[in-house]
């Protein structure tokens, strides 16, 4: 699909990182961009800039991804107003730094909630839009974290998750010929605000529980890598490509492939999981495992 100027694209989490990154890359094409997020006051903000920096139109909507019926207001909001859309971007994630055994399960629920079920309403809410308007492309931000398991394991199931529907998807409008287009999107560390994500814990999950102990440790280092990590209008090139091309994956870090593929060596070959290797950015597994056993203290068995 050609990126260009009297096409429509919706991008969800459009307010900072990956999300504004593709907005402003495809408005750099000309196309109409609708901005969706829940942090409502900064995407009416990045509208406005994006409008009047590269002369499109733009419309900014509140977005709760993991509420149906929020994505399917978006979905409609987006026809209304450009009568049309090409591109959609589901971009929206969230990463909580609980202990994922130890921490409550909003936090499972929370991750989940916009990880998946945000991806799932994006899809189900704009396919027929996109069939009805002749054709299109669905882009679903994964990651690496969703062909490798190897980060936090509320985290890696979600994105796991993205990658099989995304799967799915495809095959199934391959098969039925429809003339919509998909890609995945399956990064390694970025320069986003991904470890600050709790600043939008909904309220009616109570408290942001945080993270403590060996959680703690982990979200330092992760903080660290992402700090350092590709920047996200280098992810935003790559993914344009991919749509341009007609690719379905999307991996712009090439050294974290390595890990994936080992997995699925071991998979192949039926042997059990085993320690990650080297993660690229963060320390070695068994210094990583230490500081996080060293943080956690006493075992809770009091053993």
């Amino acid at each position: 699909m050609e990126l260009e100027r009297g096409k429509v694209a919706v991008v969800t989490g459009a307010a900072s990182g990956i999300g504004l990154a593709l907005a402003e890359r495809l408005a750099v094409a000309g196309m109409a961009v609708v901005l969706s997020d829940i942090e409502e006051d900064k995407a009416a903000e990045q509208a406005r800039r994006l409008a009047g920096t590269h002369g499109v139109e733009t419309l900014a909507v509140r977005t709760d991804v993991s509420e149906a019926a929020q994505v399917e207001e978006l979905a409609r909001a987006a026809w209304d107003r450009f009568g049309g859309v090409h591109l959609v971007c589901n971009n929206a994630g969230v990463a909580a730094t609980a202990d994922p055994w130890l921490g409550p399960l909003s936090a499972w629920e929370w991750v989940m909630g916009v990880n998946f079920w945000g991806v799932v309403h994006g899809v189900r809410a704009f396919l027929p839009y996109l069939v009805l308007g002749g054709g299109g492309h669905i882009v679903n931000t994964a990651s690496m974290a969703g062909v490798f398991p190897g980060f936090t394991p509320a985290y890696d199931a979600s994105k796991h998750a993205v990658v099989a529907v995304s799967e799915g998807l495809y095959t199934m409008l391959r098969a039925a010929q429809l003339p919509v287009g998909v890609s995945v999107l399956c990064p390694g560390w970025v320069r986003t605000q991904l470890m600050d994500a709790e600043r939008n814990w909904p309220d009616e999950l109570g408290a942001a529980p945080g993270a403590t102990g060996g959680a703690g440790v982990m979200a330092g280092h992760v903080r660290r890598a992402i700090d350092e990590g590709m920047t996200p209008a280098a992810v935003a090139d790559r993914v344009a490509d991919a749509v341009t091309g007609n690719r379905f994956w999307v991996f712009p870090h090439a050294d974290f492939l390595e890990l994936a593929v080992r997995r699925w060596e071991r998979i192949a070959e039926g042997l059990d999981p085993e320690p990650p290797g080297q993660i690229p950015g963060l320390p070695p597994f068994e210094q990583l495992l230490a500081e996080m056993q060293a943080a956690a203290g006493p075992d809770p068995a009091g053993s």
